[in-house]
């Protein structure tokens, strides 16, 4: 009985060592002939100097074998040996994660030591039967005011947050793995700065937020076949989060750094150019890896993707095609950030598409009114300004200028500020003119909170 591992192990190893001859290092790509391997397959290329380099198959032409090192390829020559490993890349997991910081493959970088795994999940695993996914009814507050009063958020809802560079996302999303409700926060930096991630952690993220949180990170100056395999390391450990039946907030910054880094695999092994020099693989690995978030039989993933969106532009290819993958988006704007205005949420260009499902009447009779409330004001916006506007010619107008500082003091929120839901729901009936249900003794929560 004791020795039934032992035996599985040995019974799942191949004897057999296929090696193949490194023919031509262009680049990213390196070109062997042989190993006998599949795509996805890791393999070993054993340096002269008897280091190895762990590398993945991403192309097999004949008896070609086109390979991606995980690290810088330094010191590669042509004649070294490719050794195949017979197996496919898995994620290492297990409870001892939690607050700690892994790289792409899943191995520990913070200087803690090594972390226990108590099994492996495959990097690319199916996403959940749509038969099995229940219906989004249950919210996930994140204690941002804007969010979970006007656009809330459900379990198992895959939301994303648009933004140009310096706008606040990465600070947003260091909000919301403290305040959230989530048991468990999975959060993957891929494509980040080096200088940025200590800085998330520290300032952003807090000590109270690392706790229940796992961390992946692959910077931007790790190789382009690392920073796709952090996202899928980093969906894999919030997968084995979620079979354990918690509630997994998966925050991810940012799709757009991993859309381009397939877009490095993909030209570099041949394949053409489409939208904006993106290649078709792109197109197809995004919705591979979005669609793993959601409702399972056995838990939820509540799926937030950053999306970096080039010159403020909301139409180029990768926002336009990511917004068509999630359940709502968050826009920022850089005209509240330029104002001070922080978080930079435009109520009026974001949305949560399962919002009415999350909201009791009241609530969403509130919700409504702020959002026409800002749409008045900004029509006529420019007539305020200049003086031009005469009172009394729109009443929801009027309102809205008379309401102007207290919207703005609601939707404006310091960093290590956090509301309890209950005070946010009723702050926003207060300024929307409209009485919230009271609560029911005999029940744990409001519907609302349901």
């Amino acid at each position: 009985m004791y020795l039934d591992r032992y035996t599985e192990a040995v019974q799942g190893v191949d004897p057999v060592k296929y090696i193949g001859t490194v023919k031509r290092v262009q680049g990213i790509l390196i070109e062997s002939t042989g190993p006998r391997a599949a795509v996805g397959e890791l393999c070993h290329i054993i340096l002269k100097n008897g280091k190895a380099l762990a590398a993945e198959v991403v192309a097999v032409r004949d008896s070609l074998v086109q390979l991606m090192s995980f690290d810088a390829p330094q010191g590669l020559e042509t004649g070294d040996k490719v050794a195949a490993s017979g197996t496919m890349l898995n994620a290492p997991v297990g409870p001892d994660m939690l607050g700690r910081v892994l790289d792409a493959l899943g191995r520990p970088m913070d200087g803690r030591g090594a972390v226990r795994a108590e099994t492996h999940y495959p990097l690319y695993a199916p996403p959940p039967s749509p038969m099995d996914r229940k219906p989004i009814i249950r919210r996930l507050d994140t204690g941002i005011r804007a969010v979970d009063a006007v656009m809330p958020i459900g379990r198992g809802q895959r939301m994303g947050i648009f933004a140009g560079s310096g706008v606040g996302k990465s600070t947003l999303l260091g909000m919301i793995a403290r305040n959230t409700s989530a048991d468990v926060n999975v959060i993957a930096l891929i494509g980040e700065r080096g200088r940025e991630v200590r800085e998330f952690i520290e300032n952003d993220l807090g000590p109270q937020g690392l706790k229940r949180s796992v961390l992946v990170v692959s910077t931007s100056d790790t190789s382009a076949l690392a920073r796709v395999k952090g996202a899928f390391t980093a969906t894999a450990i919030a997968e084995y989060f979620r079979d354990q039946g918690k509630d997994v907030m998966l925050l991810f910054d940012s799709i757009t750094r991993f859309a381009m880094s397939q877009r490095e695999i993909g030209l570099a092994i041949g394949e053409p150019p489409t939208t904006r020099s993106y290649t078709p693989s792109v197109f197809s690995l995004m919705p591979r890896l979005v669609e793993r978030s959601g409702v399972s039989s056995r838990g939820t993933i509540t799926g937030i993707y950053s999306v970096l969106v080039e010159g403020d532009d909301l139409d180029e290819p990768v926002a336009d095609a990511v917004r068509g993958y999630l359940d709502g988006h968050i826009v920022l704007s850089r005209r509240l950030a330029d104002k001070n205005h922080y978080p930079a949420i435009d109520i009026l260009f974001s949305i949560s598409r399962v919002a009415p499902r999350l909201m009791d009447t009241r609530t969403a009779q509130a919700a409504a009114k702020l959002r026409r409330l800002l749409a008045a004001y900004r029509d006529k916006e420019d007539l305020i300004d200049v003086g031009a506007y005469v009172r009394g010619s729109d009443p929801v107008v009027d309102e809205a200028i008379k309401k102007r500082d207290a919207l703005n003091n609601f939707f404006m929120q310091k960093v290590d500020e956090r509301d309890e839901p209950k005070d946010v729901f009723d702050r926003a009936a207060e300024i929307a003119g409209i009485a919230l249900a009271e609560e029911d003794e005999d029940n744990e929560e409001i519907s609302v909170y349901a």
